[in-house]
């Protein structure tokens, strides 16, 4: 028997308080270290931009890397000649230009739809261009397919015009390559949106002796180098499945056809990796390794007409920017014979 008069039975019962729902806040900006990211990349993209320039203006291809007196990352050669640095400036203006256009298209949208994202980190690295590129990081959850869709497709659209105006710019300030010019170490191929750029200043007489040309026998300035950088990005984001912006587009249309098309899409990809770029290897793993997570989503309201409008728009710039040999001779058979040669 329980003593009424003790405090515990006296005392007021008190219920557990209701839990107020968790906001999140948003993360701490790190400027500084976009910053230095931002300034490294400026620089490396600088340094080979130098080089381009200066296998441009000797006539040789801009991804020619056969002068051994020219180390392959040339930060002394070209800071002991300011000059050089300064002729590295049309290919690292318009390639950060590219990337900075992409990334700030997803960030302003995830912005508009309150979804927490970094700003862009640039990605400094010693590559024939200078850079692996840029990406934000999204911190909080995406709560709608529209704004999967709009965050989705706002990067590849943006990065699109920047990079076919560049295109249509610097197609103007290439030159024919004289009969005897030697292979780049990259021998490149061309998408559709180059070929009729190409096709469409000719008949303007806009290419400076170019015109009739076949693209293998034009020697592109660094710009349309960076231009063709960016053609490139934009067809590798497009893909669709997985992670990629192209694969968000899908899920944001059709979320239960996202793995199946994320699947197909990579075994389109390693024939294409076997016959024609190995670096097809590449994407299909990170396709493979990302297909089977996507955002979490509310599943109405689904895509109005208007974006599917857009969405067909999204499926053009792939098939005008994508390169199935993005590089000649890369086969994984010539690859291979390559390798076993060294």
């Amino acid at each position: 028997m329980s003593d009424t008069n003790s405090p515990a039975a006296s005392s007021t019962i008190e219920y557990p308080r209701p839990v107020p729902e968790w906001a999140p806040r948003a993360p701490k900006a790190r400027y500084w270290l976009h910053i230095l990211l931002l300034l490294a990349t400026c620089f490396t993209t600088l340094v080979m931009g130098a080089r381009m320039q200066f296998n441009f203006q000797r006539g040789q291809p801009a991804l020619s890397f056969y002068d051994d007196s020219v180390p392959f990352f040339p930060a002394s050669w070209a800071y002991s000649h300011p000059a050089r640095l300064l002729g590295g400036l049309p290919f690292m203006a318009t390639l950060m230009l590219f990337f900075l256009a992409h990334e700030m298209g997803h960030y302003l949208y995830c912005r508009r739809y309150g979804v927490f994202a970094t700003l862009p980190f640039f990605i400094p690295m010693p590559t024939p261009i200078g850079t692996m590129g840029a990406v934000i990081l999204i911190r909080s959850r995406i709560r709608s397919r529209t704004a999967l869709f709009d965050i989705g497709i706002a990067g590849p659209i943006a990065g699109f015009v920047v990079a076919l105006a560049v295109l249509m710019i610097s197609l103007g300030w290439s030159k024919p390559a004289h009969p005897g010019f030697g292979p780049a170490d990259y021998e490149l191929g061309y998408p559709l949106i180059f070929r009729a750029a190409h096709s469409l200043l000719g008949s303007l007489g806009l290419l400076k002796g170019a015109a009739g040309l076949p693209l293998n026998r034009v020697l592109l300035h660094p710009a349309a180098i960076a231009a063709w950088v960016g053609m490139l990005a934009t067809s590798l984001n497009l893909l669709p499945g997985g992670q990629l912006d192209g694969g968000h587009i899908i899920f944001s249309i059709a979320p239960r056809a996202h793995k199946i098309v994320s699947r197909l899409t990579i075994l389109i990809l390693l024939p294409m990796a076997y016959y024609l770029w190995t670096g097809w290897f590449v994407w299909a793993i990170l396709l493979w390794l990302s297909s089977f997570r996507h955002p979490q989503v509310a599943e109405l309201p689904r895509i109005s007409g208007g974006r599917m409008w857009l969405a067909g728009f999204a499926l053009l710039m792939l098939v005008l920017t994508l390169t199935p040999a993005p590089m000649g001779h890369a086969s994984f058979p010539e690859a291979l014979r390559q390798f076993r040669g060294r």
